[in-house]
């Protein structure tokens, strides 16, 4: 049985209602005035990419008015944040001195009947624990996606993930996302000055 301690909703990508699942858990938590997603990740590597996936549509669907502006978001296919740069990006978060909720969104590698599952964990992210590097932490929660098998030549086994795979996870993620957060939009309409416009 799985079991951590941290874990505050998990969900295989394949259930109909994993989206609502994590949804509700992500709605439940207590959120700040301001949301920062910082999805971690590369384009250059398919199993990595699971971050930079959710960012590039969650961008899109805050085009869309579908997310409020309160929700800022960092890592895209075409701005990704990745180990080059993801202390640049938490420096970057830090200097806007706003009181705001990290949620950090990234890849991992597990056991084998793990892959497919997403969970939602409170505490920081710890990035490139999966192929041995040491980057900064980031996040008050954050979100993984076990996109392979942990073990054997994780960064072969990362440029082998099924493109697939990570593609349906980051639907089931940015679904959620948009379906917990824009909650919040409907109750600034409802509740003028509750979201205030950054």
């Amino acid at each position: 049985m799985f079991f951590d301690s941290d874990v505050m909703g998990r969900t295989h990508f394949d259930d109909p209602l994993s989206a609502a699942s994590l949804a509700v858990t992500l709605a439940s938590l207590p959120l700040k005035q301001y949301v920062d997603i910082v999805c971690v990740g590369t384009d250059r590597s398919t199993g990595d990419s699971l971050g930079p996936f959710i960012g590039s549509a969650l961008v899109k669907r805050q085009d869309e008015g579908l997310l409020p502006p309160n929700v800022s978001i960092y890592g895209t296919i075409h701005e990704p944040v990745h180990a080059l740069n993801l202390a640049e990006t938490v420096e970057l978060i830090h200097s806007t001195g706003r009181d705001s909720t990290v949620i950090a969104i990234d890849a991992c590698l597990g056991r084998v009947k793990s892959i497919g599952y997403i969970s939602i964990k409170r505490g920081p992210l710890h990035p490139g624990t999966g192929v041995s590097k040491e980057l900064p932490t980031i996040g008050d929660y954050h979100i993984i996606g076990v996109v392979n098998a942990a073990g054997f030549m994780e960064h072969m086994v990362l440029q082998n993930t099924r493109l697939s795979l990570v593609i349906r996870m980051a639907d089931v993620i940015t679904e959620a996302l948009t379906m917990s957060l824009g909650n919040h939009l409907a109750e600034a309409e409802a509740a003028p000055g509750a979201w205030q416009t950054m």
